[in-house]
């Protein structure tokens, strides 16, 4: 019906948008975001502030190349760890 499902909510998903040109390592996973995260909070502000992940990699399309302040990305990083994951 197109509705969010709120039992998997910042859980990862199937990544809908596809690219026009075929495109090597293009992600076909949303990754999981709530609870526990996929890195340190350094590491995650980092990632929020400069687009560079804690591989030293910017993040692959489609994914925005964030530029948040520190007191921004600090705050997403703590919204996103008190999303419970899903059961």
């Amino acid at each position: 019906m197109g509705n969010a499902d709120r039992s998997h909510w910042l859980q990862g998903a199937p990544v809908w948008l596809k690219s026009a040109e075929p495109m090597e390592n293009w992600p076909l996973q949303a990754p999981r975001i709530a609870g526990v995260l996929p890195g340190t909070d350094e590491e995650m502000v980092r990632l929020l502030t400069t687009g560079i992940w804690k591989t030293g990699t910017y993040l692959r399309q489609p994914m925005p190349q964030f530029r948040m302040t520190p007191q921004d990305a600090q705050a997403v990083v703590a919204y996103l760890k008190s999303v419970p994951p899903a059961q």
